[in-house]
């Protein structure tokens, strides 16, 4: 047994994650039982059930779960999970009062959702570690075998992250009128063009728009959330979850400068 929690890499703080996420989730269920009631009427439990039932949000929630628990330090991980409750409710308010996105129960935005934020912050973090160690090295001798430019992972980040940002201005553009988006287009704009890492950033964006993919293809198929496109889920989306994952670990960066400056004191 110990060999497993080792390959796996479980702490004791995994158990205090698991255990806060699965006390959020039974929370959530509690205030919102009406919603949650609703969602579980649309399967007939009296027959055939498994083949209506939600096994896309299920596989979601058993990854995410396992991933948070690898590597887990609640010293480390309680800043990301603040990050992303407060990160999460500015994107959140930013795409329902602008009309980017709309909840199927109409509020802007609904609070159920903004737990879902840290949990995937946690989880991308978690992916980005495994990448880091597999790309460290692996790309390494890849580099050197077809003699790659020494800065390849900074043409990658300003392509990558550029080619974003076009898409950024063109989905939103319709929302130019709104002094939010202003705001968001220009923290955009500014965590781009301020790189501290290019290839700690390059990762997180991929992992953050890898399960992005999967959260919103959940989503928008399930019309959870409808975007105003109609797209099910457009590409916009899809790689804002990477955007949106690069601002949390800058915040989280930023976060631990804040408080080396001040133990220093």
């Amino acid at each position: 047994m110990s060999k497993v929690l080792t390959a796996l890499r479980w702490t004791r703080s995994s158990y205090y994650l698991m255990s806060a996420f699965v006390l959020t989730l039974g929370l959530l269920t509690y205030v919102w039982w009406p919603l949650a009631e609703e969602y579980l009427a649309l399967v007939p439990w009296d027959r055939d059930w498994w083949r209506y039932f939600d096994w896309l949000l299920v596989n979601i929630f058993l990854f995410m779960s396992l991933a948070i628990m690898a590597r887990a330090d609640l010293r480390r991980d309680v800043r990301m999970i603040a990050v992303g409750l407060a990160g999460g409710l500015v994107i959140e308010s930013w795409g329902t009062q602008t009309e980017i996105w709309t909840y199927y129960t109409l509020e802007r935005p609904p609070l159920w959702i903004i737990p879902a934020w840290p949990i995937a912050g946690l989880t991308i973090d978690r992916i980005v570690t495994a990448m880091d160690r597999l790309t460290h090295h692996g790309l390494l001798a890849i580099r050197n075998r077809f003699r790659l430019p020494v800065n390849a992972w900074k043409i990658g980040y300003w392509l990558t992250l550029l080619a974003y940002f076009a898409i950024l201005i063109d989905y939103v553009a319709p929302t130019f009128d709104k002094s939010f988006t202003w705001i968001a287009v220009g923290l955009v704009a500014f965590l781009i063009l301020t790189p501290t890492d290019e290839r700690i950033a390059l990762l997180t964006f991929l992992a953050g728009s890898g399960l992005g993919y999967y959260l919103e293809l959940w989503g928008t198929t399930r019309e959870a959330w409808t975007y105003y496109t109609l797209a099910k889920p457009p590409l916009f989306a899809v790689l804002s979850h990477g955007m949106a994952a690069v601002a949390f670990w800058r915040c989280v960066r930023g976060v631990d400068w804040g408080l080396q400056k001040w133990t220093k004191r």
